[in-house]
């Protein structure tokens, strides 16, 4: 218990995020693996049925973010993030009733914006809540806990997975919530904070004129492409263009999970500031690319040595993703104004967003489309948005101070 509680902060506003986290992402590690079997199997849905529900849905995640930002700013983000954790909670039980394509679509249209209003908001509360030079390392802390969470719920999916069953499935939806609930009770224990007030101007209107911060956050949507690579690309690369065994994609990602929870809160150090911050994703481009290159250069090779290379690759890509991660908290925070933090975090994570769109796509028709030049192709857009953020955010220090 001793080892247990080294790890674990002090009572307080970190303590109270950190188990909210931690149940939340355990409820998000049971739902992820069962929920398109679940719907594809026992619900009956087709798997295009399902692609096009959850594409549907994800539009209304980008106006989930806005709405919740714009409150936060309004109403103070503590309130307004245990209102859409608690609604997802709820929502997600409604799953258990989903028995067709309408009540799906539904379904996970108000739940993909609920979830994209708590995120938001959960970030605007972390900004708000905790004094600037502590925001990145909180939430370098609070990506490792939600790389654990998301491992221990998947034991309880791989459980449903193996007995599997309409009901052993429902327990899992209705488990999901549980924790959820949980971890929307949990944000009790982060003292109140004080509403933002309205600007002067209209936040949105204030951000979008904003261009270096616009520009700040479609350079980082252009680094966040790294998601899909480990998740699509990758496996479809290892399958069908390299001779290493089916299996070394669940190493890689299993790999990845257990370096971003070591290594997230020491490489993020340095990234409090907008200058240290733009240095970080600078150096993510350059490891983005180096994955890459080492990713297109396991084709053709014999099983054991494309595993070797593989594996070189997937440890670039994952001290990309720590510096992209860690750069991008300390620009997304320092470039806002107090005012608006909620705001500008809302338009921030529509940079996520749209990369989480494009990501699947793109990553496929450059990787298995183009083989060896589409890794080069996507390595390189990763050089270039990385080379662009320290111009761009010395554009925004300046603009700030005019």
């Amino acid at each position: 218990m001793g080892v247990l509680t080294a790890f674990l902060p002090a009572p307080g506003t970190v303590a109270a995020l950190t188990w909210s986290t931690a149940f939340r992402t355990i409820g998000r590690g049971m739902f992820l693996p069962v929920s398109v079997i679940y719907f594809t199997g026992p619900v009956g849905l087709s798997a295009m049925e399902v692609g096009f529900g959850l594409s549907f849905a994800a539009v209304f995640g980008f106006l989930g973010g806005l709405a919740a930002g714009r409150l936060s700013d309004l109403r103070g983000p503590r309130g307004v993030t245990l209102l859409f954790s608690v609604a997802t909670s709820l929502l997600t039980c409604g799953y258990v009733v989903v028995d067709g394509l309408a009540a799906f679509v539904l379904v996970t249209t108000l739940t993909t914006f609920t979830a994209a209003a708590e995120q938001t908001a959960r970030s605007a509360l972390i900004g708000v809540a905790l004094p600037h030079e502590r925001r990145v390392q909180v939430r370098a802390y609070l990506r490792a806990v939600t790389n654990v969470g998301l491992s221990l719920g998947g034991l309880g999916a791989a459980f449903a997975l193996h007995h599997q069953g309409r009901a052993v499935y429902l327990g899992m939806m209705l488990g999901c919530s549980v924790c959820y609930l949980a971890g929307a009770l949990l944000i009790l224990r982060v003292p109140p904070v004080e509403a933002a007030g309205k600007p002067d101007d209209g936040p949105i209107r204030l951000v979008l004129r904003d261009r270096p911060y616009i520009t700040i956050t479609l350079l980082n949507a252009a680094l966040s492409l790294h998601g899909g690579l480990l998740t699509v690309a990758l496996p479809l690369w290892v399958v069908q263009r390299t001779s290493a065994p089916a299996a070394v994609v669940a190493l890689l990602i299993m790999f990845n999970t257990v370096a971003v929870t070591m290594l997230q809160v020491p490489l993020s150090r340095g990234s409090e500031s907008v200058v240290g911050a733009a240095r970080a994703q600078r150096r993510s481009g350059w490891f983005l690319l180096m994955s890459c290159l080492l990713f297109a250069l396991s084709t053709g090779l014999s099983s054991w040595v494309a595993v070797v290379v593989l594996v070189a690759g997937a440890s670039a890509h994952v001290a990309g993703e720590l510096f992209q991660a860690a750069g991008s908290w300390g620009l997304s925070y320092e470039l806002a104004p107090a005012r608006s933090i909620g705001t500008y975090q809302g338009v921030y994570g529509m940079g996520y967003q749209l990369a989480d769109l494009l990501a699947p796509a793109l990553l496929v028709a450059a990787v298995i489309g183009w083989g060896q030049a589409g890794w080069v192709l996507i390595g390189v857009i990763f050089l270039i948005a990385g080379a662009l953020v320290p111009p761009v955010a010395r554009r925004a220090i300046a603009a700030a101070g005019a």
